[in-house]
């Protein structure tokens, strides 16, 4: 039998007065554990509160597609406590070592409260930190899942160009040993000044061609009618030249001039240093657009993270939004079409800009997910009533009104086991909330919009 001074070290119940110990004691009841044993399941009715009194208990639980343990010493009130909306227990309790708790029963919470004030205020107190810790730790996940989706799609977005880079310059390496080459070739032969200063002009106006590249089919034609022409004056294994040099949108004519002024051999090793001198422009075209792209994306999360800048500061929206569609790019760009229609004027919002971008971050993946990948986003932003609105629709199936009433609760999620924490919405409205603004939705099929107002940043004096 529990005797009085066990229950009070526990601290829930610490200094309570002996009454009330004793009548707790009435009406819980005593219950032993082996090791190994179980004294409550996941899923199973959530009927009662247990108060720990020896051995070491651990509460295991799937949560978010992740399985969540807790440990439970002696002194640890557990299971459902008074005012909780819990219907459940979320966790299975096992006792690893012979253990011994207390149950009290759901069903006298009323007299509990009634007869115990200072230990109900306890445990609504303590319910209430489990509560806080409970949702720092989701949200904690959720701001890592979503780190995660967004540095996986970066990833793939810096990969891209940098294999490409690394291509063309492997590529290179090749290609400057032909030149090489072909001009050793070129001056062990008694050409006349007139003669180099052709081949010269001829490859600088070849290398330095600028303008769109002709599609596949034109560049299929030029490349037969280049090599025909190689053919035409005995360059029967030339053939590769003519993909490169017409990719570069060489026309055979201003060819033609080599072998008439040449003779084969050094018409040969001629267009083979000109071929190459064009392959060469082209890669260092395509290492010079790879690297740009790279400093475009790395100058993106910074801009996006606001790193190296004042936290608070007056935000342009429509290029924190710019930003973030960048950022995005790896998801947008499997089949979502962009749509913008910005205010003419910057609105500018005094905010912590990175938050901004959480809040842009979410709504936009929520919709390209919910489009499934393939739709329409549509981004507008403009001045109403002394703040700047931005609203964001997509064509997608639309919310039904059963969902669209829980949208901003926490832990709420339409998406599969750990795919969602339902924490991107709560966390989206807190964001607008703490810029003093407010959050809007309106759904139908093939139309929903999200609407989130800010106040403006006042203009200087």
């Amino acid at each position: 039998m529990v005797e009085k001074s066990e229950l009070l070290r526990v601290p829930a119940f610490a200094d309570l007065p002996d009454d009330q110990i004793a009548w707790f004691l009435s009406q819980s009841q005593e219950l032993y554990f082996k090791a190994g044993n179980t004294y409550l399941r996941q899923g199973d009715p959530a009927d009662a509160m247990f108060v720990a009194l020896d051995g070491q208990l651990e509460g295991r639980g799937e949560f978010g597609g992740e399985t969540i343990v807790i440990s439970i010493k002696p002194g640890t009130v557990t299971g459902l406590l008074p005012f909780s909306r819990m219907e459940q227990f979320t966790v299975t309790g096992h006792a690893i070592t012979d253990s011994r708790l207390l149950r009290f029963p759901a069903a006298m919470f009323p007299e509990l409260v009634q007869k115990m004030p200072e230990l109900t205020q306890r445990l609504v107190a303590m319910m209430s930190d489990r509560i806080r810790e409970a949702t720092r730790t989701e949200q904690q996940r959720d701001r890592l899942a979503g780190l995660g989706k967004l540095s996986a799609g970066l990833a793939h977005e810096l990969n891209n160009p940098a294999s490409a880079a690394k291509r063309a310059a492997s590529q290179l390496r090749d290609i400057l040993k032909r030149i090489k080459d072909a001009s050793h070739d070129l001056g062990r032969r008694d050409l006349t000044p007139t003669q180099k200063s052709e081949i010269e002009k001829l490859e600088a106006s070849l290398t330095q061609l600028d303008g769109p590249p002709p599609d596949a089919l034109a560049i299929s034609d030029l490349e037969d009618r280049i090599d025909s022409l190689l053919r035409s004056h005995g360059q029967n294994d030339l053939w590769q030249l003519s993909a490169g040099l017409a990719r570069r949108n060489v026309r055979p004519e201003v060819l033609e001039p080599l072998f008439d002024s040449l003779d084969a051999d050094a018409a040969r090793a001629a267009l083979v240093r000109i071929a190459s001198s064009v392959e060469v422009a082209d890669l260092l075209n395509a290492i010079e657009s790879s690297t740009s792209r790279i400093s475009d994306l790395v100058q993106a999360i910074k801009q996006y993270t606001y790193m190296d800048q004042s936290p608070l500061q007056d935000v342009d929206i429509a290029k924190s939004l710019e930003t973030t569609l960048i950022i995005l790019n790896h998801k947008l760009k499997r089949g979502v079409g962009v749509q913008r229609d910005y205010d003419a004027i910057p609105l500018l919002v005094n905010s912590f800009g990175s938050e901004l971008n959480q809040v842009w971050t979410n709504i936009i993946d929520n919709a390209i997910d919910a489009m499934a990948g393939k739709g329409e986003l549509r981004v507008r932003t403009y001045r109403n009533n002394g703040c700047a609105v931005v609203e964001i629709r997509d064509n997608g199936p639309g919310m039904l009104p059963e969902i669209k009433s829980h949208i901003f609760e926490p832990f709420f999620t339409t998406k599969g086991v750990g795919e969602g924490t339902g924490l991107g919405l709560d966390t989206v409205q807190r964001i607008v909330r703490k810029h003093r603004g407010n959050i809007q939705v309106t759904s139908k099929p093939g139309d929903t919009r999200f609407q989130v107002s800010l106040p403006l940043a006042e203009a200087p004096a």
